[in-house]
């Protein structure tokens, strides 16, 4: 099984988020990224931020160093950055 990861540092924010998540499974990383994106960033969840943030899962391990902000696996069109 591979390893799936979301890392904030890929996406601008006022906050500089430097956290960067890894689960074995898609839908626990994805519950524990809305958790995040709700109590952090202050978003709500709805289904939307939730298929946003599914669009952001990556297969591996969180790189050392982040990738720039609208990198090729920056934030999808139309999600709202934090």
């Amino acid at each position: 099984m591979t390893r799936k990861f979301i890392d904030c540092r890929e996406f601008p924010s006022d906050t500089h988020c430097s956290v960067a998540i890894a689960a074995d499974s898609e839908d626990e990383l994805l519950e524990t990224a809305v958790q995040h994106a709700v109590s952090v960033h202050k978003h709500a969840d709805t289904p939307e931020l939730r298929a946003a943030i599914r669009g952001m899962i990556h297969d591996g391990t969180p790189p050392e160093h982040a990738m720039p902000p609208g990198a090729a696996s920056g934030a999808p069109e139309g999600v709202r950055t934090h």
